[in-house]
This record gives structure tokens, C-alpha cells and sequence, in this order.
């Protein structure tokens, strides 16, 4: 969908890679330019999140690598950094120094607290910044503490995807422009700002009174159809039957239709006495027995499953999941028509397309 876009990574962690990545599953020329040196232990020789790009290896200290840098530059669509405020600036990379080279560029900058703020030159991660957006609250049970799922929220929800987005609306705008102008812009995703934003879908509940700040009243964090149980095995199941009709086919499943107590379902003062029933209903056997009950019912109940679990369910016969050269990894999303089926592409060695790039540099400047 992308072919023909180039962007240009500027190697870093986290969301930004991602962001990336997923745009060089979209079809995009994804240039990354890593370090000299490695990272560290943080990042494997070969990481998925590197897959279906290219690699070129720079020292951005280096005048001379510099320039090559720009003159990468002057060929791409956009560019990808994840840096703290400043430090772009301070290598001489900044947006209006790449502007200068490449007026059209779409200059994507990927923080947790955002390019102007209190906190802009604070350090902080996924787990931080989710807590003070606002998007950390109703991810716990009453009297426990917030535990999301790593990343998933911040980095990669909040800001990984968000710098996507941005990134392609930008293109879509300096593309369409009527005006001549072919001026590109820079994009400032914060994991801060994208975060509290994905909470606009509970803040419309909250309207008709459906949400609360009080941890487990709320429509969703607080009924014993709307969480997860554990199981004889010490697995786990998920239960999340919202409508009526749904309702009533986990509760005939589970053959309790004719139990006055559960015939109230939005009975807030019922709802932890019907957990603790429910909980302990579900341990009375393993995970897979209530699957099996479950499986291809209306009633909104599935097991909660390890990636690789995951991807031996039947449910990956659309490939979601798939083992590639490096390890298991999802395949990418969404999908479109008419599209081949997806291999997964090996992950580059560092600095594995360096010299490629340089001479298709040379190339252009002949």
C-alpha cells in the first residue's frame, strides 16, 4: 500500500521502531540507520521490530556521516525519531536543518511527554506516562494496584500507533495539497497526549453515567461478566458477555438460567458476590474445559492465551501468528484485498544494506 514511500529511522527503542516497522509492513522503503556500535543487551542482533527494512550503519557525530545522513534525507518522505527533546537538534538533525534539505519531508517525532511540555526533558516509560494521562485508572480490580499489559497502552497504543497515523495524514495533506505547496511538517506524537486520547470511547460512557472513577462500579471494570477467572490449572478465562442476549447464553451454559441472583445482571450491589460465585465455579476445573464449553458460542468467553499458545489455536488460520527466521511474531495488520499471503521477512544485520545505500546515493548524485 506503501510502495514508493521512503522513511528514514533513526535508530532508538521502543515505539518508534515499531512505528516504523509497521509501516515497512505497509509497503514503505524503511532505511533504518543504526549505530556503529550495538545497543546494548536491550536489543537482539536480529529484532523483529527491524523486519522489512533496510540497515545502514552512520555515526551521526561524524560530519561526514552526517552529511550522508542528509542526503539520505533529501530522497525521503518522512523521518522517524524517538529521542528526548534537544538531542536531534544538538546533532545538527532537527526539523528545520532536514527541512532546508527537503522542504516535503514529514519529520515524525516519537516522545512520552511530547515535544513542549512540563515534563518534555523528564525521563520516564510506558508505565508512566499511561498513569498520569489518565489511561492507567481502570486497568486494576478495587483494592488492587493498575497492572496493564507492558507497552501495550503506552508505547505501542498511545504512541507507536498514533505516530503512524500522523505520519500518513501528513503524506495524505502535503500530497493533496492544491496550492502548489509542497511543504512537509513535523509530527509530535506523544505517548502522554495518545494515551488519554484512546479514553475517549469510556469518557462517552461516562456521559450516560455508565463510568465512574470508583475502581470496579463501572460498566466494564466492575460486573462478573466483564473479567477474568482462574482455573483449576492455574490458567485463566476471560468472561465479557455485555448484551442481554449474550448475558443469557453464558449464564444457560453454565446452567444457571434459573438462578434468581444472576437474572439481575446490572445489579451493581450483586456484582462482587456473583464474581465470587462465579470464581469459584471456574476453579473447579482446568482452563481447556470451560473452552470446550464455550467454543463458537455467543456467549463472549474465550481462554486467555500465551502468544504461542495463541499460535497453535485454531483461530490462526488467518496466520496471525507466524514463525519467521528470528522467532515467532504477528503478522501485520490490517489487511487489504488482493493481497499476497504474508512470509515474514528476516530482520537485517546491522549495517547489512550500508553499502547499497551509499551507492544508490552515489547514483542519484551523478
Amino acid at each position: 500500500m506503501l510502495q514508493g514511500i521512503r522513511i528514514i529511522e533513526i535508530e532508538g527503542l521502543g515505539p518508534a521502531p515499531f512505528a516504523s516497522m509497521m509501516l515497512a509492513d505497509l509497503g514503505a522503503d524503511v532505511i533504518c540507520v543504526h549505530r556503529k556500535t550495538s545497543n546494548g543487551d536491550l536489543v537482539p542482533p536480529y529484532p523483529i521490530i527491524d523486519r522489512g527494512k533496510r540497515s545502514v550503519t552512520l555515526d551521526l557525530k561524524s560530519d561526514r556521516d552526517k552529511e550522508t545522513l542528509l542526503q539520505l534525507i533529501k530522497t525521503a518522505d518522512a523521518l522517524v525519531e524517538g529521542f528526548r527533546p534537544g538531542v536531534m537538534e544538538r546533532l545538527g538533525l532537527g526539523p528545520a536543518i532536514c527541512h532546508a534539505r527537503n522542504p516535503a519531508l514529514i519529520y515524525g517525532r516519537m516522545t512520552g511527554w511530547g515535544q513542549d511540555s512540563l515534563l518534555a526533558h523528564t525521563a520516564g516509560h510506558d508505565l508512566n506516562y499511561v498513569a498520569l494521562s489518565g489511561a492507567l485508572w481502570y486497568d486494576a480490580e478495587p483494592g488492587t494496584p493498575p497492572h496493564p499489559p507492558a507497552t501495550l497502552i503506552g508505547d505501542i497504543g498511545g504512541g507507536a500507533l498514533y505516530l503512524v497515523a500522523g505520519i500518513l495524514a501528513a503524506l495524505v495533506a502535503r500530497d493533496s495539497a492544491t496550492d502548489g505547496a509542497s511543504a512537509g511538517c513535523v509530527v509530535d506524537s506523544a505517548i502522554y497526549d495518545g494515551s488519554a486520547h484512546m479514553m475517549n470511547l469510556l469518557m462517552t460512557l461516562q456521559q450516560s453515567g455508565q463510568f465512574t472513577t470508583t475502581r470496579g462500579a463501572s460498566l466494564l471494570d466492575g460486573p462478573h461478566w466483564s473479567r477474568c477467572y482462574t482455573c483449576a490449572d492455574g490458567g485463566n478465562i476471560s468472561v465479557q458477555c455485555l448484551e442481554s442476549q449474550f448475558y443469557a447464553e453464558f449464564l444457560s451454559l453454565l446452567d444457571l438460567s434459573e438462578d434468581p441472583q444472576f437474572s439481575s445482571q446490572h445489579d451493581k450491589e450483586l456484582w462482587p458476590v456473583l464474581a465470587a460465585r462465579l470464581a469459584g465455579l471456574f476453579v473447579q476445573q482446568p482452563r481447556d474445559h470451560w473452552a470446550s464449553i464455550f467454543a463458537g458460542t455467543d456467549a463472549c468467553v474465550t481462554p486467555v492465551l500465551s502468544p504461542e499458545e495463541a499460535s497453535n489455536h485454531p483461530m490462526n488460520q488467518r496466520n496471525t501468528w507466524v514463525m519467521g527466521a528470528n522467532g515467532l511474531q504477528a503478522a501485520p495488520a490490517p489487511r487489504f484485498s488482493g493481497q499476497e499471503p504474508w512470509v515474514a521477512p528476516p530482520a537485517p544485520g546491522r549495517g547489512q544494506h550500508t553499502k547499497e545505500i551509499l551507492e544508490e546515493l552515489r547514483q542519484r548524485r551523478r
